[in-house]
């Protein structure tokens, strides 16, 4: 009975797979093709949204954010930003994602009702398990690409509870406030100036540019 128990308790941390594969159906869509950071993106998205209690054990019904209740913050671009973007309903033109470039496959969600937030990011020995969960593979990056499907929350990631370091206010802001900086007169938006000897900068003419002109 024990061990029955264990396994029932290891397979309620694994997405069904009816959930999981619409999921990555429309990642595969948007990239032409299906890889192993594509599922991690997935699979890091809904275990978020399932320890934030905004879906239930088995990661479903699809979670909709059109309330704006969530903001995702993920920690490099690429396929897996997709990933976690298409299993939360995140996107950048609802300023409900946004990339912090740390060059890491991680997410932070943030319940922006109660301030709640967690981080998940790959474990360690997610690859090495891998192996063990799909040894037929053709090769690591079959094995990856089956087993990230497949494998229990506690195997295949690492979730921490998380207090951000920026308040919601302040990396939200206040919609529909605009500034213009007084040296290169463009539009600044959602409270992004700087202030500095009396001025107000946009960060470029502030020093922080990451462009000069030719």
């Amino acid at each position: 009975m024990e061990v029955a128990a264990a396994s029932k308790m290891i397979l309620q941390t694994a997405p069904d797979l009816e959930i999981l594969r619409p999921l990555l159906d429309e990642s595969a869509r948007r990239h032409q093709h299906l890889c192993p950071r594509q599922v991690l993106g997935v699979r890091l998205g809904l275990a978020g949204l399932r320890e934030l209690g905004l879906v239930d054990d088995c990661y479903g019904p699809r979670f909709d954010n059109s309330d704006k209740r969530l903001l995702t913050i993920v920690e490099t671009d690429g396929c897996g930003a997709d990933g976690v973007g298409i299993a939360t309903d995140c996107v950048v033109g609802r300023r409900t994602l946004r990339v912090l470039d740390f060059g890491k496959v991680a997410a932070t969600l943030v319940d922006t009702a109660s301030s709640r937030a967690v981080r998940l990011a790959p474990s360690a020995g997610a690859r090495s398990l891998a192996t063990v969960h799909a040894p037929s593979a053709d090769s690591l990056w079959h094995s990856y690409l089956s087993a990230y499907q497949s494998m229990p929350d506690q195997e295949l990631m690492r979730i921490q509870r998380v207090e951000l370091t920026r308040s919601l206010n302040e990396i939200l802001s206040k919609p529909g406030v605009r500034v213009r900086c007084e040296q290169c007169g463009e539009e600044i938006m959602n409270e992004r100036e700087i202030r500095r000897d009396g001025l107000t900068l946009c960060r470029s003419c502030a020093g922080e540019s990451y462009y000069r002109a030719l």
